[in-house]
């Protein structure tokens, strides 16, 4: 299974009014694993960014200047795209502007389909985060809080980071696990837990000290038990391993 999870950002928020694509970011997703594979191109958009917009994303008409126009890069941007289900946060904006681009890219005579749709599937990760967690917030930010995934960078849009946010954001809101890193940084990790489990195997046991748990302890630890039981309702293991069991332990 193939996945692109993407981004872009604009010259302002209406195709209607003229506005267009100043950056596109892909990531690819294969079986659910992050490939390493992506795509990142800033593009020349050939009128004005609005001021709202820039402050948005950070990016200026002055930096956009010798960038390519949009199609210079489309050949590459299909074929990065083509047969992936793509993964989209908002997917209606995102695909609105992608598709309003093939109208500048036709008009140059370059070879495209009439609309992305025709060559990939798009999933709307927003419209997802929605329906699995129906009136709360289901920005990127706010799923970044409530999957506990690092956004500290992001301090402006840019599209290629928030697609790397955003497969991470997916794949844990799917219920699929993350791999960050590629298969040699897996190996890493497994030759790492071997040496700590030879590690272990070394430590002398016997040599170490133990430290009884005093009366004080003891009756702390029965206290703590009773509130247990109380809060709860019922009989906590400990109760149910019985007097025997807590002295014997208490004796070793």
């Amino acid at each position: 299974m193939r996945q692109v999870v993407l981004d872009t950002e604009t010259t302002g928020l209406e195709t209607e009014r003229g506005h267009r694509i100043v950056e596109i970011g892909a990531v690819e997703l294969v079986d659910r694993r992050l490939s390493g594979r992506r795509f990142h191109k800033y593009v020349n958009p050939q009128r004005d960014i609005d001021e709202g917009a820039q402050e948005v994303h950070g990016i200026s008409s002055e930096f956009l200047e010798d960038k390519p126009r949009i199609g210079e890069i489309w050949s590459e941007f299909l074929e990065f795209i083509d047969g992936a289900e793509l993964i989209i946060h908002n997917a209606p904006f995102d695909i609105g502007f992608l598709n309003a681009e093939i109208l500048h890219v036709s008009a140059a005579g370059i070879e495209t389909p009439q609309n992305i749709e025709e060559i990939c599937q798009v999933t709307d990760s927003l419209a997802l985060a929605r329906h699995k967690h129906p009136g709360q917030k289901n920005s990127l930010d706010a799923l970044c809080r409530r999957y506990m995934v690092d956004n500290s960078q992001r301090q402006l849009h840019g599209a290629l980071l928030d697609a790397e946010i955003l497969a991470d954001v997916f794949l844990l809101m799917t219920g699929g696990q993350t791999q960050l890193f590629g298969s040699a940084d897996a190996q890493d990790k497994a030759a790492e837990a071997q040496t700590d489990q030879q590690n272990l195997q070394v430590v002398d046991g016997f040599g170490l000290p133990v430290i009884y748990a005093n009366a004080q302890e003891l009756q702390a630890h029965e206290d703590f038990i009773a509130l247990l039981a109380e809060k709860s309702g019922a009989t906590p293991i400990w109760r149910k391993l019985g007097p025997q069991a807590t002295s014997s332990n208490a004796e070793e």
